[in-house]
């Protein structure tokens, strides 16, 4: 298959760059996969789709701030002369670090992606707020760098302190205070990802009690998003692809309240990930599973999901699920009647 055929236009007025201020309040675009239909409902709607013996599966994954800003030290730069411009700006200019995981043996160690990367050579350090140091000790491709920071305390509560919601580049504009609410679901419990499993943000804590009087189960996975979920597709070849691997877990009591659901109805690529890893191997682990058109689902019946990138593997997951030429006219009907895109937008419920 090519990745071409997994494009579609959008204009740029339809990418979201802000939540509604009610969470709830979204559109619902409702796909009938069997009849290969559609209609335009709204995101309160959904608990009328749910019925007893149905179980939602929530990823209950916590954004943390990892976008970091901060200053080379200039240990690796290169000498300039004295009346050279670029002087000042090889040592001064900012660094942006976006973490993505730390490293299993040392939560000292993180992977990150590092942008200028081209100047970071091993043994740079970068110099962040709060006395907080980090030095490049391995460098990858596409700006992917190692970085061991210099700090004893909590990692993460200091990131929290000094970083920046994790923003993605489509939405255009500087992170706000709103954002630290807005770009975290409301059963968030577990930090760990870079991108929010955006098709929970639309769930306030009346909608879920509304999914459990319709005779509901909610279990709750968690799956650390990063590179795996977010990275774009390279090669022009969609098999070609490979993902970067995730942390998945499933506890016990959510596993047992999954197995006793006669369908699973996933909340997010993120949850049918964990859900489909779960079916083929363990309920905790790594997990790099890529799931395109041809793919067999073994325990996902049902999906909410949000509009994805062209030519994403999240785009590739959905269109696995329901079939490409249904979701990409879908997704056209959805440009066309004012549809709002991406991690802020409208969402869409695959039965």
């Amino acid at each position: 298959m090519n990745l071409s055929d997994f494009d579609y236009r959008l204009p740029e007025e339809r990418i979201a760059q802000r939540p509604l201020e009610d969470r709830a309040a979204s559109r619902m675009l409702v796909l009938y996969r069997q009849e290969r239909r559609w209609e335009d409902r709204m995101f309160r709607e959904l608990p009328s789709f749910l019925r007893p013996g149905d179980c939602l599966v929530l990823n209950d994954s916590k954004v943390f701030r990892s976008r970091l800003y901060g200053h080379r030290a200039g240990v690796r730069a290169l000498p300039v002369g004295k009346k050279n411009p670029a002087r000042q700006t090889n040592l001064t200019g900012t660094v942006e670090v976006f973490l993505l995981r730390p490293e299993a043996e040392d939560p000292r160690i993180w992977q990150a992606l590092v942008h200028p990367g081209r100047k970071m050579h091993i043994g740079e350090k970068v110099r962040f707020e709060g006395g907080l140091e980090a030095e490049i000790v391995a460098r990858g491709a596409f700006g992917e760098r190692t970085l061991r920071f210099d700090y004893a305390g909590d990692l993460v509560e200091k990131f929290n302190q000094i970083g920046h919601v994790p923003l993605p580049p489509y939405i255009r504009r500087c992170d706000d205070p709103l954002d630290r609410e807005r770009y975290q679901t409301v059963f968030a419990s577990h930090p760990g990802s870079v991108a929010a499993p955006t098709a929970g943000l639309h769930f306030t804590a009346e909608i879920l009690d509304q999914c459990r009087a319709s005779g509901a189960e909610i279990a709750c996975v968690t799956l650390h998003v990063g590179l795996g979920t977010f990275q774009p597709i390279r090669e022009a070849q969609v098999e070609a692809n490979r993902l970067h691997s995730e942390f998945y877990e499933i506890t016990a009591e959510n596993a047992r309240k999954m197995r006793e659901a006669s369908r699973l109805v996933a909340v997010g690529t993120t949850s049918v990930r964990t859900i489909e890893s779960a079916a083929r191997g363990q309920e905790r682990g790594e997990t790099d599973i890529y799931i395109y058109p041809g793919f067999e689902f073994r325990a996902t019946g049902a999906m909410l999901t949000n509009f994805h990138l062209p030519r994403s593997s999240l785009l590739l997951l959905v269109c696995a699920l329901a079939g490409t030429d249904f979701v990409l006219a879908a997704y056209r009907h959805a440009v066309e009647s004012n549809y709002r895109f991406y991690s802020y937008g409208d969402c869409m419920l695959i039965l």
